[in-house]
């Protein structure tokens, strides 16, 4: 998109400001504003601050409300070059892709300028291939009159076909709330229990990662049980749960996970 307006969505990465590839920079830089939101994910290695100084450039932080009525960014992308910052893939989530779609109904020109996602940065942490990853799911709060096991039951169907499963975890970003890969755990035995299920009794091999893409990552692999006692520190986290493996993914498991050898041969 080369233009004197229009939207442009670009990808952060995972970690800090750092992570923004040079093509993402260089767009950041010719925009005539500049939007943030960290509603979706969060960039826990970076402050505002940072980022603006890195851009050379203000940049306005939204709220989850804005970005989901897009009505600020809509109206500003008619008549310049305007630009949402987002951490990770801007396109993982389904808020920006209804927005994208907006835009493009309206009119405005669209450009999305990719980032480096967790999607991708989970299996290549973990020694995973990225191929063998089946639906993606995500494990909510436990609140009050709302516990789906959704989750769990995608996880099943994940592995009963081959697959891995990347669990994303919540987070409410207004409220400095994030879920942890050990709460996570537990929520997931929880699950198993409402669904009368017997997988973690079987296949009790998780790895909970923590702060992937920065150098104080955490991998953690073994069995459940034991994992979700765990502290895996500051946010953000996720956890994979493995599918069968493939002799060098074992092997990847085990030197990059620490994954004890008897949790390996039932895969």
């Amino acid at each position: 998109m080369h233009g004197k307006s229009g939207l442009v969505f670009i990808g952060l990465g995972i970690n800090d400001e750092m992570d923004i590839t040079v093509k993402g920079l260089d767009a950041a830089r010719e925009c005539g504003c500049l939007f943030s939101e960290f509603y979706t994910a969060a960039l826990m290695g970076s402050t505002p601050e940072r980022l603006e100084e890195m851009i050379g450039r203000p940049v306005i932080s939204l709220t989850r409300e804005d970005v989901e009525s897009g009505d600020l960014i809509l109206e500003k992308a008619k008549n310049e070059r305007v630009g949402l910052l987002t951490a990770g893939d801007p396109m993982a989530a389904t808020t920006h892709a209804d927005l994208r779609l907006r835009a493009e109904n309206e009119g405005i020109p669209t450009e999305v300028i990719n980032g480096i996602s967790i999607l991708v940065a989970a299996p290549s942490a973990l020694g995973l291939q990225h191929y063998k990853f089946g639906r993606t799911t995500t494990i909510p709060f436990v609140e009050q009159g709302y516990f789906p096991t959704s989750p769990y039951e995608a996880l099943i169907k994940n592995f009963e076909a081959g697959l891995h499963t990347l669990v994303l975890l919540d987070i409410h970003s207004d409220e400095g709330r994030y879920l942890t890969a050990d709460e996570a755990m537990k929520t997931l035995l929880l699950m198993e229990k409402k669904a009368g299920g017997n997988f973690f009794e079987e296949h009790p091999l998780i790895c909970g990662l923590g702060r992937i893409g920065s150098d104080a990552a955490v991998i953690r692999c073994g069995d459940i049980h034991s994992l979700k006692e765990k502290d895996f520190g500051p946010p953000l986290h996720c956890i994979v749960i493995p599918g069968p493996l493939h002799y060098m993914e074992k092997e990847a498991l085990k030197i990059l996970g620490n994954t004890p050898e008897k949790l390996l041969d039932d895969y």
